[in-house]
Parts: C-alpha cells; structure tokens; sequence
C-alpha cells in the first residue's frame, strides 16, 4: 500500500492550493484519512481528518479556509486550502488507516508535500 500526495507548491499569502493524495495497492477499505503538517523543529500537528462516513474535523487554526473531502470510489482524500497565510508554510502529510482484510488495518503516511506561503 502506498499513499501518494501531491499538489503542493509556492503561493502569495491569501491564494489557495488543492492537495491530494491516492491511496494504492491492496486496499479492502480506509477507514479516517487526514492531513497533518510539520514545520522544521515543530511536531506534526493535525490539520483535517474525514471519517469514512464523512465526519470531518479541523484544527482551529484552520477552520473556515481549509476544506477536506474524500472520494471512496478513488481512495483519494483532498485538502482545499483557502485564505492561505505565512503560518500554513509547513510539508503536510496524508494519513490513512487502511484495512487490508476484514479487521486488519494499518497507519500508512505519505511523502510529504511542501506547501511555501510568501509574497
């Protein structure tokens, strides 16, 4: 199983981004999918989760500008991030509890995708 992100990049302070990350290999289902993020010397902290019935959760820092969703069918999971500021600067994280078999499940990360917020 793999986790691949991607949509990261530079942006100018109140400009938005869309990440993504694809979940592959042997998949039976994935239960909470979430994004994290980590700047240099900081841990990583929670940024947006969504169950697998669609429940979402936001850090507070980020409620109102950032949007996560999911699309089951493509095991893919997004983050729509709106209003950026310098303080979303960080390399985030896709996370994913995925079953494998039918009460087998494992944490899988993905790379990270650095996402800069600078004019």
């Amino acid at each position: 199983v793999q986790l691949q992100a991607s949509g990261g990049g530079l942006v100018q302070p109140g400009g938005s981004l869309r990440l993504s990350c694809a979940a592959s290999g042997s998949i039976f289902s994935i239960g909470t999918m979430s994004w994290y993020r980590q700047v240099p010397a900081n841990s990583r902290e929670l940024v947006a989760s969504i169950t697998s019935g669609a429940s979402t959760n936001y850090a507070d820092s980020v409620k109102g500008r950032f949007t996560i969703s999911r699309d089951s069918a493509k095991n893919t999971v997004h983050l729509q991030m709106n209003s950026l500021k310098a303080e979303d600067t960080a390399v985030y994280y896709c996370y994913a509890d995925i079953y494998q078999t039918w009460g087998d499940h494992s944490i899988y990360w993905g790379r990270g995708t650095e996402v800069t917020v600078s004019s």
